[in-house]
């Protein structure tokens, strides 16, 4: 799966957002050693760099490219070190006091066993903070794996389509019980979408920095333009405009702050 930095930055000051909302509800105060799993492009790593100077943080990511960009962002800052791994298998050598995810784990299966393994990689008196988003039900995701599904598109793209990674948040307090404290939260955010010159919906300029990845990815050239083209008809008129033209775009996300 190919990410494209430029296309998921586009959209940065409302990604970055909920990082910013997470950020805030971390009761540490002055961590060592923070690990960013799912670092994507290194922006949340800067962020947390900036609230905690003297930290050490390691960025985890599996695309190449993003990592690139994380790394050109912070040459010659010996605080960030760039590690390309599969998050779901990958473990630290030394227990970090912060383990922040934002944005990533959604993109994994298991989360019976992959957070209560995140929470006891953790440093004692340290924190497990994750943000992932949870608007597999709405128009966005619904109608991307309703096309996905279709019989033209099912041979190739069915096998990306996936139930709900997220899960109630009762099953998170459950997996979390070696935990000291646990805060739970769900936010939705009413995201103003500018028009895009070109003509292209911006709820679908959205999601090619990020659910549509897998899904194109599998098609070759000649198919995506076909794709992306049924996908944006339902999307236009799930997402109308309002008349200055922007488009409201609620978009669900899932917090958890857990203390070890």
């Amino acid at each position: 799966m190919t990410w494209n930095p430029g296309q998921y930055l586009s959209y940065e000051h409302a990604r970055m957002r909920p990082a910013l909302d997470l950020l805030a509800r971390i009761p540490l105060t002055a961590p060592g050693a923070i690990v960013d799993l799912g670092c994507g492009a290194g922006n949340v790593a800067q962020v947390l760099a900036a609230r905690w100077p003297q930290a050490r943080i390691v960025g985890v990511d599996s695309s190449g490219a993003m990592l690139a960009t994380a790394r050109d962002a912070t040459l010659g800052d010996a605080r960030f070190t760039w590690i390309e791994a599969d998050l779901g298998a990958w473990t630290p050598e030394t227990a970090p006091d912060l383990v922040f995810s934002n944005a990533a784990l959604h993109w994994l299966n298991d989360h019976a066993t992959l957070v209560p393994r995140l929470l006891a990689a953790v440093a004692a008196g340290g924190a497990l903070a994750v943000q992932m988003p949870d608007n597999f039900a709405a128009p966005s995701h619904a109608a991307l794996f309703e096309v996905a599904t279709r019989p033209e598109w099912r041979d190739r793209l069915a096998r990306c389509v996936r139930s709900n990674p997220v899960c109630p948040m009762t099953d998170y307090l459950r997996w979390l019980a070696a935990a000291s404290a646990v805060d739970l939260w769900t936010t939705e955010y009413m995201h103003l979408l500018p028009g895009l010159d070109g003509g292209e919906h911006p709820v679908v300029a959205w999601m090619k920095g990020a659910a549509l990845t897998p899904f194109l990815a599998a098609l070759d050239d000649d198919a995506r333009p076909r794709f992306i083209a049924d996908y944006r008809e339902r999307i236009a008129a799930a997402y109308p405009p309002l008349d200055d033209g922007r488009v409201p775009f609620p978009f669900r996300r899932r917090f958890v702050v857990a203390m070890r």
